[in-house]
């Protein structure tokens, strides 16, 4: 990569393999080899991470635990611990630091680097790449996966590109056509439905994509065509920004048995206010908006959401919002599978970014009761 930190930027993805299920199966020697999910193995729970022995099976995160078992009987179930993955996290992040300062988690297993300018001196992005990986599977037994690029948006794909425990280089000179090769479905932010849209639009790959003006993109995608036409000629100028600071702080459980009784209804919601309010102080955040998310028996899902011109000034006041919300669904035959909280507008002045990340990941994925 170029040496001339002042025109091409030198930006490492790191993404740790399999992070959660390779924790545990480092742990715990009889689960190496075999195919481990974390999470609740209930028919309600959800898969947090799967091993690649389990993946081998079509097993992902956020699948039910009923249908990754339909897949994998075999599947080993370990509840989740936040608490040892946010400690190994930290250690991850202690090598990071050895090279930048400028280090923008996404996730506890995942990051950039900008490593224009290392502390080392080492001068090369492929050599600091290599030398992090190392030194994660000394100081950890665990493997990482890292892409090398010149911006955000390839470095990310290339980290994917050679999983597990792989290195993916992708220079300045090869970054327009790496991505014209690529199905649209690897871009950052093309889902299953955008990607069907697309293909009805005559899309399938970055080429084609980049065979468009910004105009028709504005056009068809919005906002986002900016980022389409600029992302499908291999260009992202978006910095490394070790400030993020991460828009909400929330929580949800799915129950065994569905909530039908009111009085049931609210002893539940009640667990829900305390255990997302803790969150909220752990973060020192403070927000305007109060989101409550509900799924009902048939699995229909709603959300309910109040906003104050302020930040919520306390527990009492974040819990009147919240039972003003759940009044709303109520009475409810169906009764709930689902019930969430989550505050919303943030500025946010939590000093460890891990934390923030721990709470995002406990928000997304289920936490079983």
């Amino acid at each position: 990569m170029s040496d001339d930190s002042s025109q091409v930027r030198k930006i490492i993805h790191v993404d740790m393999d399999a992070f959660f299920a390779s924790v545990e199966q480092r742990d715990n020697p009889e689960l190496r080899s075999r195919p481990v999910a974390v999470g609740g193995s209930s028919s309600r729970g959800v898969v947090a991470a799967a091993s690649y022995e389990a993946r081998k099976f079509g097993v992902k995160s956020a699948m039910p635990s009923s249908r990754a078992i339909r897949l994998c009987p075999d599947l080993v179930f370990v509840k989740s611990n936040f608490e040892k993955y946010r400690a190994v996290s930290r250690q991850i992040r202690e090598i990071f630091a050895r090279h930048t300062d400028l280090i923008q988690p996404l996730s506890l297993d995942e990051a950039y680097l900008d490593v224009t300018e290392d502390k080392q001196g080492i001068g090369s992005a492929i050599k600091i790449a290599q030398a992090i990986r190392r030194a994660i599977r000394e100081e950890t037994e665990l493997t990482a996966s890292a892409g090398v690029s010149y911006n955000k948006f390839i470095a990310k794909i290339a980290s994917d590109q050679n999983k597990p425990d792989g290195l993916c280089v992708i220079l300045p000179k090869d970054g327009p056509d790496f991505v014209a090769s690529l199905p649209v479905r690897r871009f950052h932010g093309v889902g299953p439905r955008t990607a069907e849209k697309m293909a009805r639009l005559g899309i399938e790959t970055g080429a084609d994509l980049r065979g468009k003006d910004e105009g028709w993109l504005t056009q068809n995608f919005g906002s986002w065509g900016s980022y389409l036409y600029s992302a499908a000629r291999g260009i992202d100028n978006r910095p490394v920004n070790p400030n993020r600071v991460r828009k909400s702080v929330g929580g949800e459980r799915t129950y065994h048995k569905d909530k039908v009784a009111e009085d049931e209804i609210w002893a539940a919601f009640g667990e829900i206010i305390d255990i997302v309010w803790e969150r909220i102080e752990n973060n020192r955040a403070k927000g305007r908006t109060v989101i409550l998310k509900a799924r009902y028996a048939d699995f229909k899902t709603v959300t309910r959401s109040q906003s104050l011109q302020r930040p919520v000034k306390d527990k009492q006041e974040f819990a009147r919002m919240g039972h003003e919300l759940m009044e709303q669904l109520l009475p409810s035959p169906l009764g709930f599978r689902l019930l969430g909280l989550t505050l919303a507008g943030l500025h946010n002045d939590a000093k460890e970014d891990e934390m923030r990340e721990a709470q995002a990941q406990l928000h997304l994925f289920d936490i079983e009761k």
